[in-house]
């Protein structure tokens, strides 16, 4: 059932991606309908799965054993399975809609902006999903969504805003990311993942693990 989960989150997230701010379905809010559709599907399946939708935060939790063994794995081909699926429905059905042009960034300024909010946004995911101070509150959801729409407004203009390797290879399939970028960005990521978790891991002595 949690890899069921993952990829219906992870595929709402990339299709959302693909349509609002690759096609420009939203305009200058694609933001808002990213953050706004990986808040609801947190909201939807993390009593199930945990809601990662994004190997940097599975990768990152399972540095600390919040994950473990062959989860790890099912996980991560899950949010791939649904990043695809989410990017391939996205160019049969509305490719002719909107023209794609690759997007060509500066790739130091990038990788840095994609670590930095890629960073904040599993900071965010240990501090608000995992620490026992904040065990079933009500605002997970919210806190994890708003740090991807901070991140989306401040950085989206330089590295596109991916945060997460699943949709970096959703914007992979989509043309708008050269495939060098996405193995870039994905390595940037996972590191921001774990480096924020073990961070937390440092600073929270009150959660084993």
């Amino acid at each position: 059932m949690k890899p069921v989960v993952e990829f219906i989150g992870t595929f709402f997230l990339v299709f959302t991606v693909a349509l609002s701010a690759v096609l420009g379905t939203a305009g200058a809010y694609a933001p808002f309908a990213i953050a706004t559709v990986l808040a609801v599907m947190i909201y939807a399946g993390g009593h199930i799965s945990g809601a990662h939708f994004n190997p940097a935060v599975s990768l990152g939790l399972a540095s600390r054993k919040k994950l473990e063994g062959a989860e790890i794995g099912t996980y991560i081909g899950a949010q791939l399975a649904g990043a695809a699926a989410a990017a391939g429905l996205a160019l049969a059905v509305f490719r002719g809609t909107t023209a794609i042009e690759m997007l060509e960034p500066h790739l130091v300024p990038a990788l840095v902006s994609e670590f930095i909010f890629t960073f904040a946004l599993v900071w965010t995911v240990n501090n608000v999903a995992t620490a026992k101070a904040n065990a079933n509150n009500s605002f997970y959801g919210l806190a994890i969504g708003g740090s991807v729409l901070a991140g989306a407004y401040t950085v989206g203009s330089i590295s596109g805003g991916a945060f997460n390797p699943a949709v970096a290879v959703g914007l992979g399939i989509l043309g708008k990311l050269s495939w060098a970028n996405v193995g870039a960005y994905s390595v940037v990521e996972v590191i921001a993942g774990v480096v924020a978790s073990q961070a937390f891991k440092a600073l929270s002595t009150n959660d084993a693990g």
